[in-house]
């Protein structure tokens, strides 16, 4: 069971682990795109609670992204947003590339700095 979510975990299929690891590394370049759509589809079915968590994982990652980005260019005034916004993209890239790992391996992963707006 994951300790968060209280889903299981260990049953995943390979199938959703893969959907899993590219919904995260979708991020990267789609923002919150792909985790909405993998969630909005999928949050229903009761055999994909590892797939549903990490999709719901990744988009509260990528949420949080975003108004840090539009943080970041209200910042852009006094030429710190640029910096913001640097420092989001690399925290995006590694974290998303982390996530798309572990969950491959099937292991649940929590982004260490998200909001958990979407539950």
């Amino acid at each position: 069971m994951d300790p968060y979510t209280d889903t299981p975990v260990a049953g995943a299929s390979q199938d959703d682990r893969t959907i899993a690891m590219l919904t995260h590394l979708s991020g990267i370049i789609f923002s919150f795109i792909v985790p909405l759509v993998v969630w909005l589809i999928n949050k229903d079915k009761a055999d994909k609670g590892f797939l549903v968590d990490q999709s719901k994982e990744a988009l509260n990652f990528q949420i949080t992204l975003l108004i840090g980005y539009l943080i970041g260019m209200v910042l852009a005034i006094i030429l710190i947003g640029a910096l913001i916004n640097f420092a989001l993209w690399v925290l995006c890239i590694v974290f998303s590339i982390i996530a798309g790992l572990k969950a491959n391996a099937g292991e649940a992963y929590r982004y260490p700095v998200a909001l958990r707006l979407v539950k």
